[in-house]
């Protein structure tokens, strides 16, 4: 075998693959130092394939912004799980560098050319195309790695950089908000006939060796190919599933993105592949259910030649769109789309370990394990020492898994009171966030000690403060008991 595709643990599928980070922290965290020492280069720009074995010439391709914005997020959720500011603060400068080639005079796609917050700019992205013009996919990945770049200045003291990433990210996110909403779901703001939107790009050849207008101008139709438009695309908030697990806050205003999933559930959920036209690969087929990867309402003028695998179905975007929906409170859609998923994936029909992409077990699905923080609202912050849990279901008793770098164990809740139960290695915390229903505190042990503590409000509930950090060693759990 002399020749392959796909080479190297690609930037943009690895970002939705939420399995590596919390059950082997520190190998996810070796994959953003090989990134920033082997695939960036001196200007910032990031080759989205590495290339094995280390030290082989980088890929020479254009970087991907999603892959490499998603990095930057990656790093702030590693630091999150680990707490370790000596190794946020050996990757400052690659991070930084990551975030400033938006506007880099040697970006020759021109991301973000004027410094604005907003992609403007030839994105190539994890549908091996590029768009051209702004998006809530692509510009969110922006302001997720702006935001994550101004909270990892907060923590190492550079001020100015975090003053200049929290503008931009305002200024884009006002934008995003109010520009690409389109009063049901985000969409892509772009004019499909103008071919001066590729002429400047004629510079940096394309795939395969052809021109911008080579590539991507229909001729027939005269509009600009493999774009979303009015589309409606499943990772049209991605970047705020991200934020949801990476601590990072609002992205898009909430009603604004629980209107997207809505959306999304409405206009990209197949109810049966017979009827469905998949000028794609076949993923589904029969009378499989699946979310498609766009989708364009009654009404809305589709491409002439839409985004790139737009009828396809991939696993990793239907998990983190399920997981997702779950963290908006839309929990009877989000379920469906798992159960949709599961469905195929029966062990009788097809293999229920490997729920195949591009290839075999591609990475891309291990967007699933983001249901479990996503059900049990776990949040984790050991630069702070504090871990949160804020379920969403109710239920008399709910248990769920939880891990970080140094351990792992099971959290229980019920009307009694709460356990942190640590299963393998040690946890050290001095705050607990549980839901507001909670406040009432009357006791916490751990060890066989009884804990000084107190209790605040926090901005999704009530904040516990032991007066002095606890470690939670194995086999040992740490128990609050409510005044009921």
């Amino acid at each position: 075998l002399t020749e392959g595709i796909c080479e190297g643990s690609c930037t943009h599928v690895w970002n939705y693959a939420y399995a590596l980070p919390y059950l082997f922290p520190k190998l996810e965290r070796s994959m953003r130092d090989v990134d920033f020492a082997y695939n960036q280069r001196e200007d910032g720009g990031m080759s989205f394939r590495l290339m094995l074995p280390l030290g082989r010439e980088r890929d020479g391709f254009r970087p991907c912004v999603d892959g490499q914005m998603g990095g930057v997020m990656k790093a702030w959720r590693d630091y999150l799980l680990c707490g370790d500011k000596e190794w946020l603060s050996k990757n400052w400068i690659p991070i930084k560098k990551s975030i400033e080639f938006a506007w880099a005079e040697t970006n020759l796609d021109r991301w973000d050319e004027n410094q604005d917050g907003i992609l403007e700019g030839r994105q190539h992205h994890t549908m091996d195309m590029e768009l051209f013009g702004p998006s809530s996919w692509l510009n969110g990945f922006y302001l997720g790695a702006l935001k994550a770049g101004a909270n990892i200045a907060e923590v190492l003291g550079y001020e100015e950089e975090k003053v200049l990433y929290l503008r931009l990210f305002e200024n884009g996110k006002k934008f995003c908000n109010k520009i690409l909403f389109n009063g049901e779901y985000f969409q892509q703001d772009v004019d499909l006939k103008d071919m001066t939107l590729l002429k400047k790009y004629d510079k940096m050849l394309s795939i395969d060796g052809y021109t911008a207008i080579d590539a991507y101008w229909n001729k027939e139709t005269e509009e600009i190919k493999y774009q979303v438009a009015n589309g409606c695309a499943t990772d049209q908030v991605l970047a705020q599933w991200h934020a949801n697990l990476c601590g990072l806050g609002e992205i898009f205003e909430e009603e604004k993105t629980k209107s997207a999933l809505r959306s999304i559930y409405k206009y990209n959920r197949v109810l049966d592949a017979r009827n469905t036209f998949n000028a794609g690969r076949i993923y589904a087929l029969d009378d499989d259910r699946y979310l498609k990867i766009c989708g364009w309402p009654d009404g809305a003028p589709k491409p002439s030649v839409p985004l790139t695998y737009a009828d396809e179905v991939f696993c990793g975007l239907e998990y983190q769109a399920a997981a997702h929906m779950i963290q908006e409170g839309l929990l009877e859609e989000g379920f469906e789309i798992v159960k949709d998923i599961r469905d195929r994936f029966d062990g009788e029909q097809r293999n229920p370990w490997n729920e195949f992409e591009c290839g075999s077990n591609y990475a891309r699905s291990m967007a699933s394990f983001s249901l479990v923080p996503a059900v049990s609202g776990y949040e984790v912050d050991m630069g702070q020492q504090r871990i949160a849990f804020y379920p969403k279901l109710e239920q008399e008793r709910f248990a769920s898994f939880f891990s970080m770098d140094s351990g792992w164990g099971l959290f229980e809740l019920s009307a009694e009171g709460t356990k942190l139960e640590v299963e393998y290695g040690l946890v050290t915390i001095q705050r607990f966030g549980l839901p507001e229903q909670y406040e009432d505190i009357c006791g916490i042990s751990c060890g066989g000690g009884n804990l000084q503590f107190s209790v605040e409000k926090g901005v999704k509930g009530v904040e516990i403060l032991l007066e002095e950090p606890v470690t939670i060693h194995k086999e040992e759990t740490l128990e609050v008991w409510f005044d009921r």
